[in-house]
This record gives structure tokens, sequence and C-alpha cells, in this order.
């Protein structure tokens, strides 16, 4: 018997490595033939020498002129009417929405959608982005019911039931691979906090910053640095200038992005995530398995992974003063900092472990082809 056809579509090919590589190889290797259908960077020779067949596919997540949004919809019907896959599996906003309508143009028999998060539509209060996300729940309500629906965390799920949504699924996000994200002793000197992310506005990347300040300037010794670089994709991304700006005043160090993210964690104290919104934050569940204590904000995504007082504390959201508090707290207690990041490790080995995401994935998968 011929293999299953399953075919992803990612907008960047940097995401689909860092959050759905793993989930392929083990399909391919489980008896799936995989194609990757992404933009392609730098990170093509990584996907091709894992076996898995790469065809690159220009999708603009911030493209709004209707001819070429038409044209991007008419490459991807042929895309799908060629390669005939079994599963498509379509990762965020514009590939489930694109996706979606073009599987349904070419009859694809099985669709599966992964919403990695609300994102910015439903974080922003701007006027365009309400407009915006009333149209995508309207465009969520008519594609996605017959199709089945992977989200992170039970307020995604739903808010996906209240727009009329059944075959809903709730697979708590990527993983994390507990043998190359470990704990580590804590290192010595001068404390840092490091928040791990892109550098977003809706990433509490401003709250942090001004959380540094506050605590400077009550004479608290410790660093702060942002892990990360700005996702010019993205329209709540900080702009370079800014980041440099507030590095050279120094408050905070910016690091950039870092591709060695368990030698980050090595040197960090605690780490902060004060986001507007999350599916599941791999950030965070690569922090908690390096047994590292953790502040975050008490919204969905961030406390699926955070129990208040457990293994980190849970903040308000845009409180930097409430941040600051939560902060200080571990700084000069360095026992609740390893007693917390004790109970992350727990939690991720108990739950949140890359092989049972991928293994509740195939599973998935081999009901849909059954």
């Amino acid at each position: 018997m011929s293999r299953p056809r399953l075919l992803y579509l990612v907008t960047e090919d940097w995401y689909f490595c860092s959050h759905r590589l793993p989930l392929a190889i083990a399909a391919h290797d489980a008896g799936f033939e995989v194609t990757v259908l992404t933009r392609v960077r730098d990170h093509g020779d990584i996907i091709r020498q894992a076996g898995l067949k790469l065809i690159p596919f220009e999708i603009s997540r911030m493209g709004t002129n209707p001819f070429s949004e038409l044209a991007t919809l008419a490459r991807l019907v042929a895309v799908y009417r060629s390669e005939r896959p079994n599963i498509v599996h379509h990762v965020a906003m514009k590939p489930i929405l694109y996706g979606t309508l073009a599987a349904r143009l070419t009859r694809v028999p099985n669709i599966i959608n992964a919403l990695a998060g609300m994102g910015w539509l439903f974080t922003s209060s701007n006027a365009k982005a309400k407009f915006m996300q009333s149209l995508v729940r309207l465009a969520y309500r008519i594609l996605l019911r017959p199709t089945s629906l992977i989200v992170q965390n039970p307020d995604d799920a739903k808010l996906m039931v209240n727009l009329g949504l059944r075959r809903i699924h709730i697979i708590r996000g990527s993983g994390v691979d507990t043998k190359i994200f470990r704990p580590k002793p804590e290192p010595a000197g001068l404390p840092l906090v490091v928040l791990p992310a892109r550098m977003l506005w809706d990433k509490g990347v401003g709250e942090f910053v001004a959380m540094a300040k506050l605590l400077k300037a009550t004479g608290v010794a410790a660093r702060f640095a942002l892990v990360g670089a700005p996702d010019p994709g993205n329209p709540a991304a900080v702009p370079t200038d800014q980041l440099t700006a507030w590095q050279d005043e120094g408050g905070v160090e910016w690091w950039w992005q870092r591709n060695d993210m368990p030698q980050v964690y090595e040197q960090a104290q605690i780490v902060c995530l004060p986001s507007y919104r999350e599916g599941l934050p791999k950030s965070l569940l690569e922090a908690a398995a390096c047994g590292l204590p953790i502040v975050t904000t008490d919204v969905p995504g961030c406390r699926e992974i955070v129990r208040d007082g457990d293994n980190g504390f849970l903040v308000p959201i845009r409180n930097a003063a409430a941040l600051a508090d939560a902060i200080a707290k571990l700084l000069m207690d360095p026992v609740l900092r390893r007693r917390m990041g004790e109970r992350g490790r727990q939690r991720v080995l108990e739950e949140f472990s890359q092989e049972q995401v991928i293994r509740e994935t195939l599973a998935l998968y081999r009901e849909q082809v059954a």
C-alpha cells in the first residue's frame, strides 16, 4: 500500500523547524509521506536533511492587497491539486484560512487546522484589529466547521465552541525535548532575568523594560535581558531602534535571537514572559524543563504552564509594578527559586513532554486516514 501523504502549510521555515520539525520527522518514521510548504529563508537544508519534501511557498502574513492574496490562493490550489495530500495540517491564522479554502476547493479528504494562539488580532484594542477580528471569526465559523481543529488551551477551545465548531482537540503546544532542556546548577554572580520571545509589544516587552527600571531604581542588583529578534511581519513588532535605545540606556540588555537557548537558560535565575495572550508558549515550557522559576501573566496559554505560587507567579496583564514585585520576591529568595524550578521540571515531565504531544498528534493523523 502507498504511504498516506501528509502536507504541512506554515508561513515561515524557522517556525516550522522550531515548533513542528520533530513531529514531522515522527510522522515520516510512522509511515507518512511528508511534504512541507513554507517560505524558505535559512532553514531549508534542515528540512530536506530530515528526509522531508520541501516546496518553497511565499505567503505574506501582513499582505492585504486583494489581487496578491488571490494569486497566493491560486498558487496554493495548484500545489494541493498537484500533490494530492490525504491530510493537510495548517498552522496559524493565514495558513488556516487560505489552506482550508484551497483544500476544500481541491477536495482534500482530511483537514487539520492548528491554532498556535489567537495572536495580535485578539489582543489589540485598535479599531482595525477589532474589525479584522470580526471578519476572522466569521471566516472561522464558515470555513472550519467540517475540519479538525487543534487548540493549545481550554480558553481557545471555549472560544471555538462559541463559534459553533465541534471537532476540537486540545493538544498542549509543541512539547519540549526534556533531554536537551534540563536543569543545571544555578550560576554564581549577579542574577539574570530573561524574557525569551519575539520582540513584540504583545509579548509584554514594554512591561518587562518598565519592570527592570523600577527594580533598578530601588537598588535591586540584577541583570535583565531581552532574548529574541524583532518580527517585521507582525503588526505588534517592537522597532529595532527602540530595542537599541533601551540597551543604550543601560536598563536592559538585548541579546537578539539566539540559537543556543539551553545555554541561555543556564545563565538565568528567572524567566519572565508578561504576554497578553498565548497558545502555549514554547519558551516557558523550555524554561520550566530547565528547572527555572517563571513569572508570567494570568492569561490563556501562560496559566496553563504556571500555577501561581507553585512553579512561578502569575501577575495581572500590563502591570509592570506587579511584575516587579514578583521578580523581586524571587531574586531575594534562592530557596524559593529552587523549589519552584523543581516543580516546573516535574510538571513538564508529567504533562508537556515532546513525546506526549507527538503521540497525541500522530493518533489524530491515524484517525483521519483509518
